[in-house]
């Protein structure tokens, strides 16, 4: 059997595991990994090549996206979360990989609690316009079903998903995060002046009250009565006013698993772009990004296969 598989002279087994050390850090620590625990010298230099041609190899498999989680139930509520997160590239500076995350409300245990936990989910991502991507999560929630009011949406007040949901989903339930709405709250308070220690506390912890308790009317009332300036208040208001609509946490906290924070993409950026992609001194090309986002979205759906079928199908052909 021919094992010089590209030009790179390394078995199928081998290049897979180079692959899976390549997705998992960053290439000048790979070599060291594979050495320590296979007693072979690996260039730093061949992981990166290894790992770039499968992922390239994969790249078919990116425009596709299958149902991966089991059948919705008729009482269940499917929640997909959405946002940005920033790396640096060579070429263009700092650029958005556009990231999603669906999952059922049977599956979210413990919510809105510090030890909430999700035993099932599926990620969408692309390094890309956001076209792309809207059409990349339309193909993967629609692969669901007609969900109506049974599809919650969470996410920032970001525009061009705010606009995608109003006119793609209309049906479904878009919530504005509780938590980044009670961020741009704190941030006004900060521009505030209090006679009293703690008064800036408080007055935050009544608006949020209030803020849960659906009342943001009230709370729009409240920012203006206070010392602020004009530009910030106006600003803060007009922010709530524009969201409104998606702010009634009271009706959220009684649907589904009663979730209003968008904790679980926090946390996918984290796992699934942010530690392997924007460690310290990393400057990404846009291929090299793209595919390093697609091998650690197959990673995080468990779909490794696709990686050793192409290894399979690679064997085959030489």
């Amino acid at each position: 059997m021919n094992h010089a598989l590209h030009g790179f002279g390394i078995s199928p087994y081998m290049q897979e595991l180079m692959v899976y050390a390549g997705h998992l850090n960053c290439y000048a620590q790979c070599n060291e990994v594979l050495e320590h625990f296979l007693n072979v010298k690996v260039n730093s230099s061949q992981v990166y090549r290894v790992t770039d041609h499968i992922s390239e190899q994969l790249k078919p498999e990116d425009d596709s996206v299958e149902r991966l989680l089991s059948p919705i139930s008729k009482t269940d509520i499917f929640y997909v979360e959405l946002d940005g997160s920033m790396i640096s590239t060579r070429e263009e500076g700092w650029k958005e990989i556009k990231l999603g995350r669906g999952f059922k409300s049977s599956d979210c245990l413990n919510p809105n609690s510090n030890s909430s936990f999700i035993t099932a989910s599926q990620y969408v991502g692309h390094f890309g316009n956001s076209e792309f991507f809207c059409s990349k999560m339309e193909r993967f929630i629609d692969s669901y079903g007609n969900l109506d009011n049974r599809l919650v949406f969470i996410n920032d007040g970001a525009s061009w998903i705010k606009k995608w949901i109003e006119d793609t989903y209309p049906d479904a339930v878009s919530i504005l995060d509780y938590y980044h709405a009670c961020e741009h709250l704190h941030e006004f308070a900060d521009t505030l002046c209090f006679e009293k220690p703690k008064a800036k506390e408080l007055w935050c912890e009544q608006q949020k009250i209030l803020l849960l308790d659906s009342q943001v009317q009230k709370v729009i009332e409240n920012i203006s009565l206070t010392s602020g300036k004009e530009k910030d208040k106006q600003e803060l208001k007009n922010y709530y006013q524009n969201n409104i609509k998606r702010m009634d946490y009271k009706k959220y906290r009684e649907i589904g698993c009663g979730i209003i924070g968008s904790g679980a993409i926090e946390s996918a950026h984290r796992t699934v772009i942010q530690k392997r992609m924007k460690l310290s001194g990393q400057h990404w090309s846009r291929q090299g990004a793209q595919n390093m986002l697609r091998l650690r979205i197959i990673s995080m759906n468990k779909q490794w296969h696709k990686v050793i079928d192409v290894l399979k199908t690679e064997n085959r052909a030489a």
